[in-house]
């Protein structure tokens, strides 16, 4: 448990998050994803309204729009699922396909909203938004896409670069022998380290905050797996961008034009992983999109500045005919 790894702690309890953040807890629905097996998706939903569905990024789950879900879900039905193999959703047993996010995030719109999707993005999440958008444009009703890899030149951090170069079949033994578990504390500094690269103020990250960051890929076999293989194709997907090749990113920078649902991009001034000039170049090629850029705010934008967030988009969906507060019962 989560004060065995932090001394001092025993008297504090960590509920489960699911449970303390949805009225109806951590939820399960099944979808074909992009091989066309079935997989089981965790989500959970709060509030009531047009739905707005959270989509998270790489390395990540639901868990990273914690700070949002509240004032969001006072207007909207807020939806946050875990993509194929991250968090609590099911684990691939099969080889990926590139691509796979678009079609199971298309997939999931369609199996929760019965109207079109209000699509709020982060990172990785933020581009197979776009791409969302671009595709099937009938499941989205607005769009919100912050600090976008869109213009990649590398992978942003070593460990991400380290997850794509170490042989997959010692992330998979590792993984399903759950090695990970006995060396928790070291898991929880390696993050804590690299939560540097993403925070403007690294010291407000909180134990409790990385015991559930890290929690499914110390206690869920096939986390570190799906991690290490979407990684993979992530290195293969910028090198070809930048060798002239064939690839999965140029399609989407070319077909930006074809977006036309209302759209919000917000940037972290602060992001190191991806430039403030990123931001500006897709403004420039989405030129009736709304851009707004979030001072002393990282890539993690959702928990560098929540507030600074949940209000750009709420004001941003004000011009499209804001619902008034609901209660927070689940739709």
């Amino acid at each position: 448990m989560f004060w065995q790894s932090y001394p001092g702690k025993e008297a504090e309890m960590v509920q489960d998050w699911w449970q303390v953040t949805f009225p109806q807890g951590r939820q399960q629905i099944q979808i074909l994803d992009a091989n066309g097996y079935p997989v089981a998706i965790a989500y959970g939903e709060k509030g009531s309204g047009p739905p707005l569905i959270l989509v998270h990024g790489a390395a990540s789950w639901s868990y990273a729009w914690r700070d949002l879900i509240d004032p969001l879900s006072q207007h909207f039905r807020v939806i946050c699922f875990d993509a194929k193999g991250y968090g609590f959703s099911e684990q691939i047993r099969h080889s990926e396909v590139p691509g796979h996010q678009l079609v199971e995030l298309a997939r999931i719109i369609q199996a929760l909203c019965p109207e079109p999707a209000i699509v709020v993005g982060q990172s990785l999440g933020a581009l197979t938004a776009i791409a969302l958008a671009e595709t099937y444009p009938e499941l989205v009703a607005q769009l919100v896409v912050i600090n976008v890899p869109i213009f990649p030149k590398r992978l942003p951090t070593w460990g991400m670069q380290w997850m794509a170069d170490i042989p997959l079949p010692l992330v998979q033994w590792v993984d399903e022998l759950q090695l990970a578990r006995p060396v928790r504390p070291l898991v929880h500094l390696l993050v804590k380290i690299a939560r540097l690269e993403v925070m403007v103020d690294p010291t407000s990250t909180s134990p409790e905050e990385i015991y559930w960051l890290t929690y499914p890929y110390t206690e869920i076999p096939g986390a570190m797996t799906q991690f290490a293989v979407d990684m993979r194709q992530s290195a293969r997907e910028i090198q070809a961008l930048l060798a002239g090749q064939p690839n999965q990113i140029t399609p989407i920078q070319d077909n930006l034009g074809a977006i036309t649902c209302p759209t919000l991009i917000l940037w972290g001034k602060d992001d190191r992983w991806f430039p403030l000039s990123n931001g500006e170049e897709l403004h420039a090629r989405l030129p009736h999109a709304q851009f707004q850029v979030i001072i002393n705010c990282g890539h993690d934008a959702a928990v560098c500045c929540p507030d600074a967030i949940s209000d750009a988009i709420l004001h941003f969906l004000s011009d499209s005919h804001l619902p008034q507060p609901t209660s927070s019962s689940p739709a």
